[in-house]
């Protein structure tokens, strides 16, 4: 993926030890208490922070967690990497709402390591990966994810990690337009199986918008590489509910899907990626996922 020279967001917030790296610390309790267990199997990979369904269900309070001072955001090429993806989502978005009549309010990266506060959706974890908190309008990332990922699944690169950071994002346009909070309205009416089918369809839709933004981002930029596509749809399937139900249980079970199978996860973003646009990526009417 080619980014190096590339504008930089400064909507980062380090909270990092020194503004430098971190382990993958994974103590403590989980993330949110509640009633649906929304895959902790799988809600770990590129999905809205359990607690903050579980906090906006129950309307319970959120879990409390000493937050780490922010410092500036350390100059290393992995920090480097996030600041220029966040700010190519800065530029499509803006991009795109401009396009639209509307004016794009940009979300802040969080970057911090093992575990963080967050303001309104219960405690930040490691283990629970790169996750959007609607509450506050962050995004939060631990870094050392990413190599869990090469190590765990055999997925890496740049562009891999690019539509990490944008299918979070992607949740941040969800709230914007208001999607998310009529999802989660609804979900307080619905059974456990029809709350969980109107997740995956919200989980898929922010892996178009994920589509789109790379394919504006690559008209302007050229950002894409030979092999780069294929790395992330290699992602996508990698952390579809059916695969990772299959490796951790050896079964899957469809009604307890969140996130949708690695066919749904690699077709949606593909069609953001081939379309780049956010029309045709109304996951909410489409009669097959």
């Amino acid at each position: 993926m080619r980014w190096e020279g590339d504008r930089q967001s400064d909507n980062i917030e380090d909270r990092r030890g020194g503004g430098g790296g971190g382990g993958f610390g994974i103590g403590g309790g989980t993330v949110g208490i509640g009633t649906i267990v929304v895959a902790l199997i799988g809600s770990w990979f590129f999905g809205v922070s359990p607690s903050t369904i579980l906090s906006l269900l129950s309307g319970g309070s959120p879990a409390q967690v000493q937050q780490a001072p922010a410092h500036p955001p350390a100059n290393d090429r992995e920090t480097q990497f996030v600041r220029t993806v966040l700010g190519y989502t800065e530029d499509t978005w803006s991009q795109i709402f401009r396009a639209n009549g509307a004016t794009y309010s940009p979300p802040h990266l969080v970057l911090y390591s093992g575990r963080t506060a967050t303001g309104g959706c219960g405690t930040g974890q490691s283990a629970v990966g790169p996750f959007y908190c609607p509450a506050d309008r962050k995004v939060y990332i631990d870094l050392t994810f990413f190599r869990m990922m090469q190590q765990r699944f055999k997925v890496g690169g740049e562009f891999t990690q690019a539509y990490v950071i944008a299918h979070e994002v992607g949740h941040h346009v969800q709230n914007l337009l208001g999607i998310s909070g009529k999802v989660d309205s609804a979900r307080q009416h619905l059974s456990e199986r029809e709350a969980n089918a109107a997740s995956v369809r919200l989980e898929l839709q922010a892996d178009c918008f994920a589509g789109v933004w790379a394919y504006h981002t690559n008209q302007a930029k050229q950002i894409i590489e030979q092999g780069d596509v294929e790395s992330a749809l290699n992602a996508a399937s990698a952390i579809g509910d059916d695969a990772l139900q299959r490796q951790s249980r050896g079964e899957v079970v469809p009604d307890s899907f969140t996130h949708g199978t690695s066919a749904q996860r690699v077709r949606w973003f593909k069609r953001g990626l081939e379309t780049g646009s956010v029309e045709q990526c109304n996951t909410f009417e489409a009669r097959q996922l």
